[in-house]
């Protein structure tokens, strides 16, 4: 695959239409604050209070792509602003008399000196009862060495060894961030259009669901899907793949589906894994969590897999829940 363009939010450069995420580097932007300084905050009004989605990840995994969508869409965008300052950001955007009502921050190793006070600035904000979602881009290593490579940069955290290191300092360095994300965004595999159409998904509506969901179906001999929340193991079922007259047939084909579900268990497996979602969906929404990526496998994510992945995505529909079917490796044979 070829690389995502990265460029630094806020420039007029358009990414190439085949080019995956490429390292970022740019400017910090000013401030008019000393680096480190102590900036006080008023409290921010409840009723002007802007939206904030916070984006982070791995150098050279998108982070300036999806700022990029974010910022198409009417967000107003800031590139690499020290987490000490985003309750200040949020506060001026208080008191923009609704003119800046969705603001999207880009946190990354960058500002490095800074990132010790990202948590402390969460605190902050949940405090003043800021609405704030975290969107991290991931990818997997060798995507990462081989867009650094294609542009013949260092990785911000190398230093003097090699760019594995950088990559391995990173992630450690984001690990906690990771975990405490909303939304997890693998762009291993993805082009630019593609990562663009996922932050278009949820992001673009007018109205925010309370929920919405990606069931992806895919092969375990593929490896699991990095960004996956919740995994389904379909290969206690008879596998179509040995039945002649399936075999060239996916999952989306009524007979395939047919098969699959008169399969003693398969109904009783879908009716009450429906409910245990209902149970882990309640407590998604109480925790505040919009996102939630259920990966649904198989042996090659051709069979099993894609039907229940069907099924599956049209029962949390029925529920109200926003859902998007994606089906990894279905056609990778």
């Amino acid at each position: 695959m070829s690389e995502h363009d990265e460029p630094t939010s806020g420039t007029a450069q358009d990414p190439a239409p085949q080019e995956q995420p490429q390292p970022e580097h740019g400017e910090q932007v000013s401030t008019g604050a000393a680096p480190g300084a102590n900036v006080e905050t008023a409290v921010v009004p409840d009723a002007a209070i802007p939206e904030l989605v916070i984006i982070s990840g791995m150098s050279g995994a998108g982070r300036s792509t999806a700022a990029k969508c974010l910022e198409d869409l009417g967000w107003f965008v800031v590139d690499n602003l020290p987490p000490a300052l985003i309750p200040t950001m949020v506060e001026l955007g208080a008191r923009s008399q609704g003119n800046v009502a969705r603001i999207a921050v880009v946190v990354d190793v960058r500002g490095r000196r800074f990132f010790d006070n990202l948590r402390e600035s969460l605190a902050d904000l949940e405090s003043k009862h800021v609405t704030r979602r975290i969107v991290f881009l991931e990818s997997s290593d060798e995507a990462l060495v081989r867009r650094f490579e294609s542009v013949r940069r260092p990785h911000p955290l190398q230093g003097d060894g090699r760019i594995v290191d950088g990559i391995a300092a990173e992630r450690e360095l984001l690990r906690e961030l990771r975990g405490d994300a909303d939304l997890v965004i693998d762009t291993s595999s993805l082009n630019v259009h593609e990562l663009r159409a996922k932050m278009d998904a949820q992001f673009a509506g007018e109205e925010e669901p309370e929920l919405r969901a990606t069931v992806m179906s895919f092969g375990f001999k593929y490896g699991l899907p990095v960004d996956a929340d919740l995994v389904v193991d379909m290969r206690f079922l008879p596998n179509p793949h040995w039945v002649p007259e399936l075999r060239p047939f996916t999952g989306l084909n009524e007979e395939v589906s047919n098969y699959v579900f008169s399969q003693p268990g398969a109904k009783e497996f879908l009716d009450r894994y429906t409910e245990l979602l209902q149970l882990i969906a309640a407590g998604y929404r109480r925790e505040g969590k919009r996102y939630v990526t259920i990966a649904v496998g198989c042996t090659g994510g051709k069979h099993r897999s894609v039907a229940t992945s069907e099924k599956l995505a049209a029962r949390l529909a029925a529920q109200g829940v926003e859902t998007v079917v994606v089906h990894r490796d279905m056609g990778r044979e």
